[in-house]
Protein backbone atom coordinates (compact mmCIF):
# COMPACT_ATOMS: atom_id res chain seq x y z
CA UNK A 1 0.00 0.00 0.00
CA UNK A 2 1.22 3.61 -0.51
CA UNK A 3 -0.06 6.64 0.93
CA UNK A 4 -0.35 10.20 -0.43
CA UNK A 5 -1.71 13.56 0.51
CA UNK A 6 -0.55 17.23 -0.67
CA UNK A 7 -1.87 20.92 0.70
CA UNK A 8 -5.11 20.57 -0.40
CA UNK A 9 -5.07 18.51 1.57
CA UNK A 10 -5.45 14.89 0.57
CA UNK A 11 -3.79 11.54 1.19
CA UNK A 12 -3.71 8.25 -0.79
CA UNK A 13 -2.42 4.82 -0.44
CA UNK A 14 -2.75 1.91 -2.78
CA UNK A 15 -2.46 -1.85 -1.73
CA UNK A 16 -1.29 -4.31 -4.62
CA UNK A 17 -2.25 -7.68 -5.15
CA UNK A 18 -1.54 -10.99 -7.70
CA UNK A 19 0.17 -10.27 -10.73
CA UNK A 20 2.62 -7.11 -10.85
CA UNK A 21 4.03 -4.98 -13.71
CA UNK A 22 5.64 -7.64 -15.30
CA UNK A 23 3.08 -10.33 -15.09
CA UNK A 24 5.04 -12.23 -12.47
CA UNK A 25 2.99 -12.87 -9.25
CA UNK A 26 3.41 -10.69 -6.79
CA UNK A 27 2.70 -10.58 -3.08
CA UNK A 28 0.17 -8.50 -1.50
CA UNK A 29 1.80 -4.84 -1.02
CA UNK A 30 0.26 -1.55 -0.86
CA UNK A 31 0.92 1.29 -3.41
CA UNK A 32 0.77 4.85 -3.76
CA UNK A 33 -1.03 7.26 -5.20
CA UNK A 34 -1.10 11.01 -5.56
CA UNK A 35 -4.21 12.73 -6.49
CA UNK A 36 -3.45 16.54 -6.91
CA UNK A 37 -4.15 18.97 -4.23
CA UNK A 38 -6.68 21.30 -5.79
CA UNK A 39 -8.99 17.91 -6.53
CA UNK A 40 -7.87 18.52 -10.89
CA UNK A 41 -10.14 15.40 -12.27
CA UNK A 42 -7.62 15.93 -15.32
CA UNK A 43 -4.62 15.66 -13.01
CA UNK A 44 -5.60 12.73 -11.06
CA UNK A 45 -6.92 10.51 -14.43
CA UNK A 46 -3.12 11.42 -15.92
CA UNK A 47 -2.09 10.20 -13.26
CA UNK A 48 -3.98 6.78 -13.59
CA UNK A 49 -2.82 6.23 -16.88
CA UNK A 50 0.46 6.76 -16.18
CA UNK A 51 0.18 3.79 -13.32
CA UNK A 52 -1.78 1.91 -15.86
CA UNK A 53 1.33 2.16 -18.49
CA UNK A 54 3.23 0.78 -15.72
CA UNK A 55 0.42 -2.10 -15.11
CA UNK A 56 -0.76 -0.90 -12.05
CA UNK A 57 -4.71 -0.85 -12.17
CA UNK A 58 -6.31 0.37 -9.40
CA UNK A 59 -9.19 -2.14 -8.31
CA UNK A 60 -7.13 -5.05 -9.79
CA UNK A 61 -3.65 -4.92 -8.51
CA UNK A 62 -3.55 -1.55 -6.54
CA UNK A 63 -5.41 -0.21 -3.56
CA UNK A 64 -5.59 3.01 -2.90
CA UNK A 65 -6.05 4.89 0.36
CA UNK A 66 -7.39 8.33 0.32
CA UNK A 67 -6.88 11.26 3.12
CA UNK A 68 -8.15 14.84 2.65
CA UNK A 69 -7.17 18.14 5.00
CA UNK A 70 -9.45 20.14 3.43
CA UNK A 71 -6.97 23.44 2.86
CA UNK A 72 -5.66 23.10 6.26
CA UNK A 73 -1.87 22.37 7.82
CA UNK A 74 -3.22 21.15 10.99
CA UNK A 75 -4.71 17.88 9.86
CA UNK A 76 -1.58 17.01 8.20
CA UNK A 77 0.05 15.27 11.32
CA UNK A 78 -2.75 13.02 11.70
CA UNK A 79 -2.83 12.06 8.34
CA UNK A 80 0.73 11.09 8.00
CA UNK A 81 0.69 9.33 11.13
CA UNK A 82 -2.78 7.13 9.82
CA UNK A 83 -0.94 6.09 6.34
CA UNK A 84 2.24 4.85 8.61
CA UNK A 85 -0.06 2.95 10.77
CA UNK A 86 -1.23 1.40 7.45
CA UNK A 87 2.23 0.15 6.76
CA UNK A 88 1.79 1.64 3.58
CA UNK A 89 4.96 0.66 1.11
CA UNK A 90 5.26 4.61 -0.08
CA UNK A 91 3.94 7.91 0.31
CA UNK A 92 3.12 10.80 -2.11
CA UNK A 93 2.53 13.81 -0.98
CA UNK A 94 1.97 17.69 -2.68
CA UNK A 95 3.10 20.68 -1.05
CA UNK A 96 6.11 21.58 1.50
CA UNK A 97 3.58 21.19 4.62
CA UNK A 98 2.55 18.22 3.42
CA UNK A 99 6.32 16.82 3.00
CA UNK A 100 7.45 17.92 6.24
CA UNK A 101 4.37 16.07 7.94
CA UNK A 102 5.45 12.95 6.15
CA UNK A 103 8.95 13.50 7.51
CA UNK A 104 8.19 13.92 10.87
CA UNK A 105 5.83 10.62 10.75
CA UNK A 106 7.89 7.99 9.16
CA UNK A 107 12.49 7.54 8.25
CA UNK A 108 11.89 4.67 6.65
CA UNK A 109 8.69 4.74 4.33
CA UNK A 110 9.95 6.61 0.80
CA UNK A 111 8.01 9.57 0.65
CA UNK A 112 7.74 11.00 -3.16
CA UNK A 113 7.09 15.22 -2.76
CA UNK A 114 5.31 16.92 -5.87
CA UNK A 115 5.69 20.92 -6.17
CA UNK A 116 8.19 20.96 -3.30
CA UNK A 117 9.04 24.81 -3.21
CA UNK A 118 12.56 25.27 -1.38
CA UNK A 119 12.82 21.24 -0.24
CA UNK A 120 16.49 21.75 0.76
CA UNK A 121 15.51 25.16 2.45
CA UNK A 122 12.98 23.71 4.03
CA UNK A 123 15.17 20.89 5.21
CA UNK A 124 13.45 18.28 3.67
CA UNK A 125 16.39 16.77 1.50
CA UNK A 126 20.04 17.76 2.09
CA UNK A 127 20.36 18.88 -1.81
CA UNK A 128 18.51 18.37 -4.55
CA UNK A 129 21.36 15.93 -6.34
CA UNK A 130 21.71 13.88 -3.06
CA UNK A 131 18.60 14.11 -0.84
CA UNK A 132 19.92 11.98 1.04
CA UNK A 133 17.11 10.09 4.13
CA UNK A 134 13.95 8.85 2.72
CA UNK A 135 12.62 11.95 0.66
CA UNK A 136 12.68 12.48 -2.82
CA UNK A 137 10.53 14.13 -5.65
CA UNK A 138 9.84 17.29 -7.43
CA UNK A 139 10.67 20.55 -6.76
CA UNK A 140 8.91 24.18 -7.84
CA UNK A 141 12.24 25.65 -8.91
CA UNK A 142 12.23 29.15 -8.02
CA UNK A 143 13.91 30.46 -11.10
CA UNK A 144 10.80 29.76 -13.26
CA UNK A 145 9.38 32.51 -11.10
CA UNK A 146 12.01 34.76 -12.63
CA UNK A 147 11.39 33.99 -16.03
CA UNK A 148 7.63 34.13 -15.81
CA UNK A 149 8.80 38.10 -14.68
CA UNK A 150 10.27 38.34 -17.74
CA UNK A 151 8.02 36.93 -19.97
CA UNK A 152 5.22 39.67 -18.34
CA UNK A 153 7.43 42.30 -19.04
CA UNK A 154 7.72 41.39 -22.64
CA UNK A 155 4.26 40.68 -22.55
CA UNK A 156 2.92 44.34 -21.00
CA UNK A 157 4.41 47.50 -22.76
CA UNK A 158 6.13 49.85 -20.42
CA UNK A 159 5.58 47.32 -17.68
CA UNK A 160 7.02 49.34 -14.57
CA UNK A 161 4.65 48.18 -11.34
CA UNK A 162 4.08 44.11 -10.91
CA UNK A 163 1.81 42.76 -7.97
CA UNK A 164 2.61 39.33 -6.83
CA UNK A 165 0.75 37.45 -4.44
CA UNK A 166 2.09 35.30 -1.86
CA UNK A 167 0.90 33.73 1.17
CA UNK A 168 2.04 34.67 4.80
CA UNK A 169 4.58 31.87 5.78
CA UNK A 170 6.42 32.85 1.96
CA UNK A 171 8.37 35.83 3.43
CA UNK A 172 11.71 34.33 3.28
CA UNK A 173 10.83 31.49 0.84
CA UNK A 174 13.89 30.88 -1.89
CA UNK A 175 11.14 31.76 -4.74
CA UNK A 176 11.00 35.49 -3.33
CA UNK A 177 14.76 35.49 -2.79
CA UNK A 178 15.39 34.59 -6.54
CA UNK A 179 12.24 37.13 -7.75
CA UNK A 180 13.05 39.91 -5.88
CA UNK A 181 16.80 40.56 -7.19
CA UNK A 182 15.27 39.80 -10.71
CA UNK A 183 12.57 42.24 -10.41
CA UNK A 184 15.49 45.22 -9.68
CA UNK A 185 17.71 43.60 -12.60
CA UNK A 186 14.65 44.27 -14.89
CA UNK A 187 13.96 47.55 -13.32
CA UNK A 188 10.52 46.36 -12.13
CA UNK A 189 8.45 47.35 -8.95
CA UNK A 190 7.75 44.40 -7.09
CA UNK A 191 4.73 45.07 -4.84
CA UNK A 192 4.47 42.43 -2.78
CA UNK A 193 1.04 41.22 -1.57
CA UNK A 194 0.53 38.93 1.63
CA UNK A 195 -2.76 37.18 1.56
CA UNK A 196 -5.07 34.17 2.63
CA UNK A 197 -5.76 31.75 -0.54
CA UNK A 198 -9.34 31.94 0.22
CA UNK A 199 -12.53 33.98 -1.10
CA UNK A 200 -12.05 37.56 1.63
CA UNK A 201 -8.13 37.49 1.76
CA UNK A 202 -8.12 37.00 -2.17
CA UNK A 203 -10.34 39.88 -3.29
CA UNK A 204 -8.67 42.29 -0.36
CA UNK A 205 -5.32 41.72 -2.24
CA UNK A 206 -6.90 42.34 -5.92
CA UNK A 207 -7.95 45.51 -4.29
CA UNK A 208 -4.73 46.25 -2.66
CA UNK A 209 -3.32 45.79 -6.14
CA UNK A 210 -5.22 48.41 -7.88
CA UNK A 211 -4.34 51.02 -4.74
CA UNK A 212 -0.63 49.78 -5.57
CA UNK A 213 -1.08 50.34 -9.10
CA UNK A 214 0.37 47.46 -10.35
CA UNK A 215 -0.48 47.34 -13.93
CA UNK A 216 0.09 43.24 -13.96
CA UNK A 217 -0.32 40.40 -11.61
CA UNK A 218 1.70 37.04 -10.91
CA UNK A 219 1.66 35.01 -8.18
CA UNK A 220 4.48 32.65 -6.60
CA UNK A 221 3.86 28.95 -7.02
CA UNK A 222 1.99 27.32 -3.79
CA UNK A 223 -0.84 24.59 -3.59
CA UNK A 224 -2.99 26.78 -2.42
CA UNK A 225 -3.34 29.09 -5.15
CA UNK A 226 -3.65 26.85 -7.71
CA UNK A 227 -6.89 25.33 -5.83
CA UNK A 228 -7.84 28.85 -5.50
CA UNK A 229 -6.94 29.31 -9.29
CA UNK A 230 -10.23 29.70 -10.94
CA UNK A 231 -10.90 32.62 -8.61
CA UNK A 232 -7.56 34.13 -9.13
CA UNK A 233 -8.16 34.10 -12.77
CA UNK A 234 -11.62 36.06 -12.56
CA UNK A 235 -10.53 38.28 -10.34
CA UNK A 236 -7.49 39.03 -12.16
CA UNK A 237 -10.40 39.33 -15.05
CA UNK A 238 -12.53 41.21 -13.15
CA UNK A 239 -9.92 44.19 -12.20
CA UNK A 240 -8.75 44.37 -15.59
CA UNK A 241 -4.98 42.83 -14.81
CA UNK A 242 -2.66 40.91 -17.34
CA UNK A 243 -1.54 38.04 -15.36
CA UNK A 244 0.84 35.47 -15.56
CA UNK A 245 1.07 32.19 -13.58
CA UNK A 246 2.81 29.17 -12.28
CA UNK A 247 0.91 26.41 -13.98
CA UNK A 248 -0.92 25.91 -17.14
CA UNK A 249 -3.88 24.80 -15.46
CA UNK A 250 -4.74 28.31 -14.34
CA UNK A 251 -6.18 29.16 -17.65
CA UNK A 252 -6.97 25.40 -18.99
Amino acid sequence: MAGAFCNRRRAHGVRGEGRGAAGRESSPHRFPRWKHCSGSAALLEAFRQELSKLGWIEGKNIAIEYRFGEQKNEPLPELAADLVRLKVDLIVVAGTPSVLAAKKATTTIPIVMVSATDPVGAGLVASLARPGGNVTGLSSLGELNTKRLEILKDAVPKLVRVGLLRLPEQSASLQLKEIRPAAQALKLKLEEIETQPDAKGLESAFQTAKQKQVAAIMTTAASPFFAERKRIVELAVKHRLPAIYPEKEFVD
